[in-house]
């Protein structure tokens, strides 16, 4: 075949190599694009941490239950696979911190914990907490240089009491990782870059939220349809999206196939014009134009050790932390007042949770659908704590109740209950993170049509992964329009 032949084959064919939401996203744009697509998913369901089920009748989520609402792509993405009128702000956005032994009101005014003003986080910290954060203006300018680990500079700035009772706590939900571990580049972008161009921690907070209120909230409302809410859920759950979004790509001709492990991806130029690519998994071998793995990082280095192995030595070395949510259901009844969405737990207070979220009061989808039950969860795990994770059921049930009693005084015993492990469910950003996704990236472009999606390279929300799978898919778009002339274009 020559090459003019070649040139004319339409529409392109690209696997997609992994279900979860990066992989369906990709998919989603792919096909919607015109080109043909096939997803291969390993394990028997498709979505990866997003996972929606019920308790004692109730529908409730097991995987992640919301979703940052003020950036556009997990929104977009919900409504353009007919999910815009089951989108839905929380019932209730107050939190709480369990410090010394006391449920303690969230502070406000602070960026991913770190304060504008010690005042703000007069309940939380000690008097010498509070003056430590204000010893900030004291001190030298510091040289964060390429990067720095955000729970290190804040404590060197502002004392390690405002890293362990607020930034711990919120990055571990985040990220179940170690703040003095975390990259504050990676994590909190906006506010390492304001500490590049600002003498002190507290005024690159300031500008940070000068930044902010440059965009009222009333706007970010207006744009995404949820009131100003910055976070959104789903009603049903969060976990209804993968199937949606399945729904549309087998509507527009996608074909989506589960347990279907790939154990080998190579490339194999073929004149007949069977594509490029040679993916085998299931037993089948599947030939493509072009590739994208939206795969975890241990699985995605071992498919590209053979065409890419200095992308698949850098894979190698991400880490990833596990963690279980242990979800409870309690008659309503029984309980004690609870007020808020839930609370955080600092781990330097030693307890087994590291937060819990009240479902039923968060989101009134869970308690209209049950309204005589209160369903709650709590979350288990942090990066080095695998041992916590991989105990049974019922023993993180007793210590979630037990942890539960000391911090709200709930005695009552659940009417049901259920444990969802995430194991090696999130990746870790260390110091450095980005400058290894760029080393990885850049080795994985000089592979023609192979490209990467997922957690590890734009951030670990749904929004930040379905923009992975967006631009892994635009640029394999962008390939095939030069390539494959009216592949990129429906007809």
């Amino acid at each position: 075949m020559n090459a003019d032949t070649r040139a004319s084959r339409t529409p392109a064919h690209v696997v997609v190599v992994g279900g979860g939401i990066a992989g369906l996203a990709a998919a989603h744009r792919l096909v919607s694009a015109g080109l043909r697509v096939t997803l291969l998913e390993g394990g028997d369901r498709i979505g990866g941490k997003l996972l929606a089920g019920e308790i004692a009748g109730a529908p409730v989520d097991l995987g992640a239950e919301s979703l940052l609402a003020r950036r556009p792509e997990a929104v977009a993405l919900a409504r353009a696979v007919g999910l815009g009128d089951r989108l839905c702000a929380p019932a209730t956005t107050t939190a709480s911190v369990w410090s010394r032994g006391t449920l303690r009101p969230m502070p406000k005014g602070h960026v991913m914990g770190v304060p504008g003003d010690a005042a703000a986080l007069a309940e939380l910290l000690s008097e010498e907490g509070l003056r430590r954060v204000g010893r900030d203006r004291e001190l030298p300018p510091a040289d964060l240089g390429e990067d720095v680990a955000i729970g290190a500079y804040v404590a060197e700035r502002m004392g390690h009491e405002v890293v362990d009772r607020l930034v711990e706590p919120l990055l571990g939900g985040v990220y179940a990782g170690d703040a003095y571990r975390i990259s504050m580049r990676a994590a909190v972008p906006a506010l390492f870059a304001a500490a590049r161009n600002h003498p002190t921690l507290t005024d690159a907070v300031h500008a940070v939220q000068r930044a902010g209120a440059a965009t009222p909230s009333d706007a970010a409302g207006a744009a995404t349809g949820l009131g100003g809410s910055a976070f959104a859920g789903i009603e049903g759950g969060i976990g209804t999206l993968p199937e949606a979004v399945a729904t549309g790509i087998r509507a527009a001709g996608g074909e989506i196939l589960t347990l279907m492990p790939v154990t080998e991806l190579r490339r194999a130029p073929d004149e007949s014009g069977a594509g490029d690519w040679r993916v085998v998994a299931g037993g089948r071998e599947f030939r493509a134009d072009a590739v994208v793995v939206a795969a975890p990082a241990w699985a995605a280095a071992e498919l590209l050790a053979p065409e890419a192995p200095a992308a698949a030595r850098e894979l190698g070395t991400v880490e990833y932390a596990s963690m279980a949510l242990v979800t409870l259901a309690f008659r309503r009844q029984d309980m004690p007042a609870l007020t808020g969405s839930g609370f955080l737990v600092p781990p330097v207070d030693g307890h087994t949770i590291k937060a819990s979220t009240f479902s039923s009061q968060k989101w009134q989808w869970v308690s209209d659908a049950a309204p005589d039950l209160f369903v709650l969860r709590t979350s288990v795990g942090r990066y080095g704590e695998e041992e916590q994770v991989h105990r049974d059921d019922a023993d993180l049930v007793e210590t979630s109740l037990k942890d539960l009693a000391a911090a709200t005084g709930l005695s009552a015993r659940p009417v049901a209950t259920t444990v969802t492990r995430w194991t090696d469910g999130l990746p870790q950003y260390p110091v450095g993170h980005l400058a290894r996704v760029a080393r990885i990236r850049d080795a994985v472009a000089e592979v023609p049509g192979l490209r990467l999606a997922g957690a590890v390279y734009e951030g670990v929300g749904i929004p930040a992964c379905v923009a992975s799978g967006h631009r892994a898919a635009d640029e394999i778009i962008a390939t095939s329009e030069t390539t494959h002339p009216g592949a990129g274009h429906c007809p």
